[in-house]
């Protein structure tokens, strides 16, 4: 089975991130029970560090997944309610339109808000807290949006999302991700570490050293190892950072392959409910995107700057798993997951469960 696999893996990254081109990857795929890794290419050129699976990449929106979670366990506790408005956490959102807007049109991208900082041309300026509160309550319907009756992927809306869960705690983002979901899950190796000068992550010695270096589309470097981009200028809007080993980590619980929490196991799990049907073919969750083209359903999570790309998938069906993570802007690997990689690793044949001896 690990010949089969790699003979759908290596051909797949090979592909997203040939030799000729700077840069590299890191995948790990979660199947049958164990995890498989593999990796190409250079971390850093001027290191010439290579890509392992312990080289930490920045997440851009796969970060989502893991609001999404924290939004799911406070629902599970009876901490808060996907019906709630959000401005019940928010109190300084009264506006017209934004008043209506609740935690769980937030968390599935059904909220209808649209904001400058979610689409082309990109805004050249970032905005304090209070410039975002302003630009929420001033925000009216382009297009007769209602909250719950589209889906329209919203960046803002999640640093919304932040900020609720912030506020319900009175604990900051990093701190509720880490307490509530990276340590019981065992996760050491992910971070989301707040902005320091020049949009460098702050980060100890031994993250930063194993933190890889973005490149452009062209190759070129942007920003230096553990560059962060925002267009909110508070704390917690960062971007997070791991490395595949840490979330294969994630997908196996996803999947429920481990001994994990029973808690966070359920969390996960509500998380990849199907919320709103898009179309035929995609269906939108908390955070996960639900894709039913010609093979399996598959659950995922794409997420991209212009300095790393990076992937989560699973199909539940067959508790697969896959993460791809790169430190390119142009790799798009959605795409080869969605149509080639996780359909053909789905028609695998599952090994035999072994039994296990009673303890």
């Amino acid at each position: 089975m690990d010949r089969e696999v790699a003979g759908v893996l290596e051909p797949a990254i090979t592909a997203l991130a040939p030799a000729s081109e700077v840069g590299g990857l890191a995948a790990a795929v979660r199947i049958d029970g164990r995890t498989l890794f593999f990796n190409r290419g250079i971390a850093d050129e001027r290191t010439e560090q290579p890509v392992t699976s312990d080289s930490l990449f920045n997440l851009a929106s796969v970060r989502k997944v893991f609001e999404a979670t924290l939004v799911a366990e406070a629902v599970l506790r009876g901490e808060l309610s996907l019906d709630d408005p959000v401005n019940k956490y928010v109190s300084e959102l009264q506006g017209a339109y934004i008043r209506q807007v609740t935690i769980g049109e937030l968390a599935t991208h059904t909220s209808g808000l649209l904001l400058p900082t979610d689409h082309p041309p990109w805004p050249d300026d970032s905005y304090s807290l209070a410039q975002f509160l302003r630009m929420l309550n001033e925000w009216a319907p382009q297009n007769g949006e209602q909250p719950g009756k589209q889906r329209i992927y919203t960046h803002a809306g999640y640093v919304l999302l932040q900020l609720a869960l912030e506020r319900r705690y009175d604990v900051p983002i990093g701190q509720l991700i880490e307490d509530r979901i990276l340590k019981p899950l065992g996760m050491n190796s992910t971070l989301v570490p707040e902005r320091g000068p020049d949009n460098q992550a702050v980060m100890a010695a031994q993250f930063m050293r194993r933190t890889v270096q973005g490149y452009s589309a062209d190759g070129m470097p942007i920003g230096a190892p553990g560059n962060q981009q925002s267009y909110f200028d508070f704390p917690g809007t960062g971007q997070m950072f791991s490395s595949a080993r840490d979330l294969a980590i994630l997908v196996a619980a996803c999947l429920d392959d481990e001994a994990f929490d029973p808690h966070i196991r359920k969390a996960l799990q509500f998380t990849q409910h199907e919320f709103f049907r898009v179309d035929a073919q995609y269906g939108q969750a908390m955070a996960w995107e639900v894709n039913e083209l010609a093979g399996p359903t598959i659950v995922d999570k794409p997420g991209g700057l212009n300095n790393a790309s990076a992937y989560v998938g699973l199909v539940p069906e067959r508790k697969l798993g896959l993460v791809i993570l790169s430190n390119r802007g142009d790799i798009h690997p959605y795409d080869a997951a969605r149509t080639a990689i996780l359909p053909a690793l789905a028609k695998l044949p599952a090994e035999p469960t072994k039994l296990r001896a009673p303890p």
